[in-house]
């Protein structure tokens, strides 16, 4: 267990390398980018937030952005409460490392015990390296005289991209993506940069309400299809 959470905390620190220079060539100063590092932890976010800046949006428009986009580790942390059974400045420090990587390798073990492992090995490794990262990449981006040119900027789409695909599976997250392209397009040359993201987000979460759960195939537990469904997220925050 501890051998996958160093696996998996390496390559989040390389990255978090990319993100760092990308929120360094969106115009963040070194100090901005690394308290975005430590403070939000959670990578989608900070691209977000670059990708709004950069792009001339408004910096308030890019943090509603970053919430909406972390509103999922909320929910984790709903599952977790009864695994980690945490209290006081503890219960702190497990909520600032509640990630997807973190959820996945505390949840489905044999053992509550495994599960706090997991928990806690994987959140600690990746916090430390994903800050160096993001030093490293914002470092190295300074010394270049457009840090744009490496075409780091196309790394947040990609992986949004990874983690979209392996949930595309039916007709329903098709057509909630279909809206939600359609409504960023036309919102685009009429609203300012981060507000189209911001009304596709919330089309996805209507449709998402009104939508029909699911139903399991064959005599698969839910909750290992949940389980199943955090791993796929790994890789992004």
């Amino acid at each position: 267990m501890l051998r996958d959470a160093g696996g998996i905390a390496l390559t989040s620190g390389a990255y978090a390398v990319s993100c760092g220079a990308i929120c360094t060539a969106a115009g963040l100063s070194l100090a901005q980018t690394l308290a975005l590092s430590l403070l939000m932890f959670t990578g989608a976010s900070q691209f977000a937030i670059a990708g709004v800046i950069g792009a001339g949006g408004n910096p308030f428009a890019g943090a509603a952005v970053a919430v909406l986009l972390g509103a999922r580790n909320a929910l984790y942390g709903l599952r977790l409460a009864s695994l980690l059974q945490v209290r006081g400045a503890r219960k702190a420090v497990a909520a600032q490392l509640v990630i997807d990587e973190s959820t996945a390798m505390a949840v489905g073990r044999e053992s509550g015990r495994a599960g706090r492992l997991g928990f806690w090995a994987t959140g600690i490794a990746i916090y430390v390296l994903w800050s160096l990262g993001n030093l490293v990449g914002a470092l190295g981006a300074r010394f270049l005289p457009d840090p744009e040119v490496l075409g780091m900027d196309v790394a947040a789409p990609a992986a949004f991209l990874a983690l979209l695909a392996p949930r595309m599976r039916g007709r329903g997250p098709w057509a909630a993506a279909a809206a939600a392209a359609v409504t960023a397009l036309v919102a685009v040359p009429l609203l300012p940069a981060g507000v189209p993201v911001l009304l596709a987000g919330l089309v996805v979460a209507v449709l998402a309400l009104r939508l029909p759960a699911r139903p399991p195939t064959g005599g698969e537990d839910p909750g290992d299809r949940a389980n199943a469904g955090t791993t796929a997220e790994e890789g992004i925050r």
